[in-house]
């Protein structure tokens, strides 16, 4: 299908222009596993896990390198992938070296701009009309095999949602959503129009749009190329270097209208229909019933992290009594799947006594953090300290997430209905609900002592309209 696309170049979609602050004249610098980036507790390394799929071979390599060669945790990201911090500054051939015998680096021109996420339970409860793993195994191979997709940013990112409308929520620059006729739906960023397409197209429509996005942005992804220019030397509007299609200043209309014209002119049938957002929906975590006589064991990782001892029971469970794989949530969560129903519940407890969160009533459901100090140069305090420090009992069983974020660039906030707990140049934190993109009401400011901060923060995640 991709090679029948190659004719009638969009009209290019406006981007925000030069005085916009979005503007940019650099590349883009997002971390990979070959571009390291150095903070203030060494070197970091993000590895791109497309639909969060690894085997336990991979998982448990990336626990060894962890310890070796960095501070001995991983790290899972709000895409589902996976960070290795306090790495030497020596370390990267070596890193390379093992991640592509890991089968983890496929093609290091695309390492960083493999990012796709994923129905984490597809093909594993029953629900959703599709599973999405041929569509992830195909679009890896599309994207890694286009010279053009290694021009995109590191930050671009495509979402495959089985139906049931989880990482559909995710506001991903190129959505995939199956449909129960067996057709699928393509979404551009947020927007409510959707383009409906043949299922097995899917793919190459999604690696489509992304390049009708790149085309219009001048190329100026993670190639780092600096965008077009006039004769006079100022950048044009479609080379701006947007990295996202959140950026474009009509908010991606025109890029999806440029889209469904090539689409079109390929041959593909595609009808247009409008479908809103859905709300953010992670996996419970618990057991989850499959079909047949296995079920999937859904944990969180308070904060992202798990140190060896978490991790290993996660690959153990999945090498001896699993279907050999984990699967990693955009909520800082893994999935085992293939675990046989009655060793579930014994397995589950095990998980649980090692720290892992198993259940909704787990004071730590719900609570993100950045990595703050002494991690991160830029943040103003220790927020994943202070967050333990402020852990309720429990929290209600509709409490919204909470997110603490040590300055105000808020990295790796949740989408949707949020608490904003951001560190303050005076050792407090400034309390806030965010909804539907805006702060509702003046933020708390509350001091840094734990009791007020629990307080101030359990009474914030009971607030909505």
């Amino acid at each position: 299908m991709v090679g029948m696309l190659a004719a009638m170049p969009p009209p290019a979609p406006r981007f925000a222009q030069p005085g916009d602050a979005r503007f940019r004249a650099r590349g883009d610098a997002c971390p990979g596993a070959l571009r390291l980036h150095r903070a203030d507790d060494g070197a970091l390394a993000r590895v791109r896990v497309p639909g969060g799929v690894l085997s336990w071979e991979q998982a448990d390599g990336l626990r060894e390198l962890a310890g070796r060669l960095g501070d001995g945790e991983l790290y899972l990201t709000s895409r589902g992938n996976v960070q290795l911090r306090g790495l030497g500054a020596e370390c990267g051939s070596e890193l390379a070296s093992r991640m592509y015998e890991m089968g983890l680096l496929p093609s290091e021109r695309h390492e960083r701009v493999r990012n796709v996420v994923a129905s984490p339970l597809s093909g594993l409860d029953g629900f959703g009309a599709r599973d999405v793993r041929p569509w992830l195994t195909a679009l890896d191979a599309l994207v890694c095999g286009s010279g053009e997709a290694a021009g995109l940013s590191g930050r671009f990112l495509f979402a495959l949602d089985d139906g049931r409308g989880d990482v559909d929520a995710l506001g991903a620059d190129v959505t995939l959503r199956a449909r129960g006729d067996g057709d699928a739906e393509l979404r551009i960023g947020t927007l409510e129009s959707v383009a409906r397409i043949p299922a097995d197209e899917a793919p190459g429509a999604a690696l489509l749009a992304a390049m009708v996005f790149l085309e219009a942005a001048g190329g100026s992804g993670g190639g780092g190329a600096s965008g077009a220019r006039s004769a006079s030397g100022a950048r044009s509007a479609s080379g701006s270097g947007a990295w996202r299609v959140a950026e474009l200043a009509d908010g991606g209309a025109s890029l999806f209208d440029a889209v469904v014209r090539r689409l079109r002119a390929a041959g593909l049938p595609v009808a247009l229909g409008t479908v809103p957002v859905p709300g953010a929906a992670p996996p419970a975590l618990g057991v989850v019933t499959g079909p047949g006589d296995t079920d999937a064991l859904s944990v969180g990782l308070p904060l992202g992290r798990a140190d060896a001892a978490r991790w290993r029971a996660l690959t153990d469970l999945a090498r001896d009594h699993g279907a050999g794989e984990l699967r990693l949530t955009p909520w800082r969560g893994v999935v085992v799947p293939g675990v046989r129903r009655d060793r579930a519940a014994g397995a589950l407890d095990t998980l649980e006594a090692v720290g892992l969160v198993t259940g909704d009533r787990s004071p730590w459901t719900g609570v993100g953090a950045c990595v703050g100090r002494p991690g991160c140069a830029k943040s103003l305090a220790d927020v994943q300290g202070d967050a333990a420090a402020a852990l309720p009992v429990a929290p209600r069983a509709d409490a919204l997430p909470v997110h603490w974020s040590g300055c105000e660039r808020r990295c790796g906030h949740p989408r949707g209905e949020w608490v904003d707990v951001v560190a303050g140049p005076d050792g407090g934190y400034r309390i806030s609900v965010v909804r539907d993109g805006g702060r509702t009401g003046e933020p708390e400011h509350v001091t840094g002592d734990p009791a007020a901060l629990a307080t101030a923060v359990a009474t914030a995640r009971t607030t909505r309209n």
